[in-house]
């Protein structure tokens, strides 16, 4: 049994899985729902909206106190948030732009901070019914079984999740610099579309690293806990950054960290 069950966990299980039943009845009525561009190629629907309404909703009710951070609805809760100890952070649907599509790639996560830093994390895929769990110096789980980054030792050997910068394309050339670098000294990059979804398979070693520039909070923080308690490394792109701040994140196994920290940061100084 998963020792890491925390009532903040429970919480948010209660609340991704309801999320991830909505998620799921409307998969199979994608034609008809109704999409909207908050911003050239960020897209948004009702599924999303109503997804994030019955997460806020079972978070509100457990724990009125907390601020919420929220991809749709921005910061609610006491003073807005603002100035809350104890923050949770959601995004209802990552990966929206595949699952419009109809591409099995997509993720409800939620994290609860506290003071800006991640306590406890939750990642569902309700496509492959695969839940990820984590609490802050409980270890990271898949489905109640215990989790560790993978051991690769060597950036040749890796394989590596990105996330093409389609928010700030002003970074564009900084990106393709890493894609080349990165390209020549890996095992292969592979972008499936949802970095919630790549930071849990960081965690769990199906991917051995990870890199992407603009993020926001809700993209990756229960992602970069994850990873920090199945062993492995996160940082940002500048050496005192922080990354839920910046969104520019690099992340994988402790030996395969190193070599990958060093191309991005390299490639992004040079922009």
């Amino acid at each position: 049994m998963n020792p890491n069950l925390d009532p903040a966990i429970n919480i948010a299980v209660k609340a991704a899985r309801r999320a991830a039943s909505i998620i799921n009845q409307a998969a199979n009525q994608i034609d008809l729902l109704s999409v909207e561009a908050k911003a050239p190629n960020d897209f948004v629907t009702e599924v999303d909206r109503a997804a994030e309404e019955a997460i806020v909703g079972i978070l509100r009710e457990a724990c009125p106190e907390h601020g919420i951070l929220a991809e749709e609805s921005g910061r609610t809760g006491p003073q807005d948030g603002r100035g809350a100890e104890f923050v949770w952070v959601v995004d209802p649907l990552d990966g929206t732009t595949n699952f419009i599509h109809g591409f099995p790639q997509y993720a409800v996560s939620i994290a609860l901070t506290k003071k800006g830093v991640p306590e406890h994390a939750v990642i569902f895929d309700p496509t492959a019914n695969e839940l990820f769990t984590a609490s802050r110096g409980r270890g990271a789980f898949l489905n109640e079984r215990r989790i560790r980054v993978s051991k690769r030792q060597k950036l040749a050997d890796a394989l590596l999740g990105t996330g093409f910068p389609f928010r700030q394309f002003e970074h564009i050339d900084a990106y393709i610099a890493m894609f080349r670098e990165l390209t020549k000294k890996s095992a292969g990059l592979r972008r499936p579309g949802a970095a919630a979804l790549d930071l849990a398979w960081v965690a769990c070693g199906r991917l051995d690293g990870f890199f992407e520039i603009g993020l926001k909070p809700w993209d990756m923080a229960a992602g970069l806990l994850l990873i920090q308690e199945a062993g492995g490394f996160t940082a940002d792109f500048e050496d005192e950054g922080d990354c839920l701040q910046t969104g520019n994140v690099v992340a994988g196994t402790p030996k395969v960290f190193t070599e990958l920290l060093r191309v991005v940061r390299t490639c992004w100084s040079e922009r």
